[in-house]
């Protein structure tokens, strides 16, 4: 599960993959490689890293049809994450309470 996390984490890290899964989802449908390429100040090539990033990640899915690759969205693995964030999320909200009570009793 680890492994799975990182390689989401890695793929959003980046602000212009980001901004492709964000394009992708937003769209709600699949888009052509060249259309996405035309969208970034980036060659092609630069954006078809991008995409193998996202895809490694399982955010997108890439499809033939033709002479054409089309791009889907994935947003499940961001489940994933945030199941993963919910823990600390726990961590966290529990800490601050432990810190609102001892400052209520010690002010």
């Amino acid at each position: 599960m680890q492994d799975k996390i990182t390689k989401i984490l890695k793929a959003i890290a980046d602000p212009t993959r980001r901004e492709i899964f964000h394009a992708l989802v937003v769209a709600a449908t699949a888009l052509p490689i060249t259309q996405i390429s035309g969208q970034f100040n980036i060659s092609r090539q630069g954006v078809t890293k991008h995409l193998k990033t996202l895809e490694d990640a399982n955010l997108i899915r890439i499809k033939t049809k033709g002479r054409e690759r089309f791009c889907y969205a994935n947003t499940n693995p961001l489940k994933e994450v945030n199941q993963w964030l919910k823990f600390y999320e726990k961590f966290w909200d529990g800490a601050l309470d432990n810190l609102s009570s001892y400052l209520d009793k010690n002010a």
